[in-house]
């Protein structure tokens, strides 16, 4: 099913992880992307033989960078259709001033400054115009990395909040809200992983990307045309399923 014919698509974060398997996602159903990412040699290496797939350097922290990715994308395709913010900084889990700031500056005003950038694009698409944010578990309960957490909280506020202001203008503004996922960054924490799925997860096993990008495509699409401002938890039943509490009482 090709939902994305003729659709040009922004995804940040999109040379690896969650981020590419959007990028692929998309492609697969017909979107040209580009993949706005700040490791844009790995990018490149990723995606350079897709002839669907264009590539630029962005640092979603910077203001003008972000302006600069837009502006190519509306360039090289002629306008823009979706926007996917999936840019994050990364977890260094030491709780200092610094790392509240990076965690703000790119978690979540990352998403600020793509979504105010592509809005005059998105706008102009015809009633078609999307943004599906990437949030996370995070944002609804505790799970550590309390500056991670608090910026994936305000995300998830932005996307309710930007849905009102877009809607009149003819834009969705919707969230995914992945579980844990295999990515690189659990590469050597197999171990835990396999504990996680055994103990943790209702069904049974973690998230891949493709299990989001599944999410974002429908998000994405026309066939959620009367959805915005709504979070997709995409985690496997983490949130919804106590298991350690069903464990002490030998339901589980």
């Amino acid at each position: 099913m090709e939902r994305f014919e003729g659709y040009a698509a922004l995804v940040t974060g999109g040379a690896r992880g969650i981020g590419a398997g959007v990028v692929r996602r998309l492609v697969d159903e017909g979107a040209r992307v580009v993949v706005a990412d700040v490791d844009e040699d790995v990018a490149r290496e990723a995606f350079g033989g897709v002839g669907a797939v264009r590539v630029v350097r962005c640092d979603v922290g910077d203001a003008e960078s972000v302006d600069a990715a837009v502006a190519y994308a509306g360039e090289v395709f002629g306008g823009l259709d979706v926007l996917v913010n999936n840019a994050f900084a990364p977890d260094r889990s030491d709780d200092t001033d610094g790392e509240w700031r990076e965690q703000l500056d790119v978690t979540l005003m990352g998403a600020v400054r793509c979504a105010r950038a592509a809005m005059p694009l998105l706008a102009a698409a015809g009633g078609r115009g999307a943004i599906v944010n990437i949030g996370s578990v995070n944002a609804e309960a505790h799970f550590g990395n309390h500056a991670y957490s608090a910026a994936k909280a305000g995300l998830a506020s932005f996307t309710r909040t930007l849905a009102g202001e877009a809607a009149p203008r003819g834009v969705r503004v919707n969230q995914v809200t992945p579980g844990t996922i295999a990515t690189r960054g659990w590469e050597s924490r197999q171990e835990q992983l396999a504990a996680l799925a055994e103990r943790v997860y209702p069904l049974g096993r973690v998230g891949t990307p493709e299990d989001i990008a599944a999410a974002v495509a429908f998000l994405a699409s026309a066939d959620a045309a009367w959805v915005t401002g709504t979070t997709l938890r995409v985690d496997g039943g983490l949130l919804a399923v106590n298991t350690h509490f069903g464990e002490v009482l030998g339901q589980f």
